[in-house]
């Protein structure tokens, strides 16, 4: 049964990625450059011998679609989908929609790294009104309203992603499936937050870059087998991970 093999892929590159635009859970699609990254996940992890037997999506599109490609490189489009609004994107409340340069013009670099990476500080809530807000938003209809986020931080992220780890990722690893998870760059951050035991301050300096397959081989107890750095774990080469980290990190400067 051990090891179990878990793999999590942030999304391609998304069409508010490339516009610097705060997303969080409005739906956008990936760009060209995201659906190749999307493509190139799978070969990458073919190439590794790590095969998924089971993927677990967010319910945004870009997620849904990084999934889908990269599993078509690797001629696994059959293999079951479960989807859950617990991996998306962290809710980025009245941010949502604006161009982080712009955000980052107005209110100070202290405010504005607090609301983009710090872990228990979210920015403000967007209306309860709002077209950005997910009552309503269809997608959501079957999940009660109080569950769902004006803003949030990256704790109420990690409170949300927890549940569907421990009650349906976790059971598909019991299981001995190898596990892909394509979600967003908070969604996994919170996951390996997690993983890793990494502090709540030190949590602001990960970053995520896009269509890069990240690996884990872990235990029992679910959490890793080996201790490594966390760049080495990622499947593909370095120097191009480090620079798209670098990316991820420089977002609104």
């Amino acid at each position: 049964m051990w090891p179990m093999e878990l793999v999590l892929l942030r999304h391609g590159q998304s069409e508010w990625n490339l516009k610097n635009i705060f997303t969080g859970w409005v739906d956008v699609d990936l760009t060209d450059v995201g659906m190749i990254e999307a493509i190139e996940s799978g070969g990458l992890m073919a190439e590794a011998g790590v095969i998924p037997d089971v993927v677990h999506t967010s319910l945004q599109k870009r997620a849904i679609r990084t999934a889908e490609e990269s599993l078509r490189a690797m001629d696994r489009q059959w293999i079951p989908v479960r989807r859950s609004w617990r991996l998306n994107e962290r809710h980025y409340g009245a941010l949502q929609g604006r161009d982080k340069a712009q955000v980052r013009s107005e209110v100070s670099a202290e405010q504005f790294q607090e609301w983009r990476r710090s872990f228990d500080v979210p920015p403000p809530e967007v209306d309860y009104d709002s077209e950005y807000h997910p009552v309503n938003d269809p997608r959501y209809a079957d999940v009660v309203s109080e569950l769902l986020p004006g803003a949030e931080s990256l704790s109420m992220v990690l409170q949300r992603v927890l549940p569907y780890w421990f009650d349906h990722i976790c059971a598909d690893l019991r299981a001995d499936r190898t596990v892909l998870v394509a979600a967003h760059g908070n969604s996994l951050r919170a996951l390996v937050k997690h993983l890793e035991g990494i502090s709540d301050a030190d949590i602001a300096e990960l970053n995520i870059p896009t269509g890069v397959p990240l690996r884990y081989e872990l235990g029992g107890d679910f959490r890793p087998r080996t201790t490594m750095a966390l760049e080495d774990r990622y499947l593909g080469d370095p120097e191009q991970i480090a620079a798209a980290a670098e990316a991820v990190a420089k977002q609104g400067q």
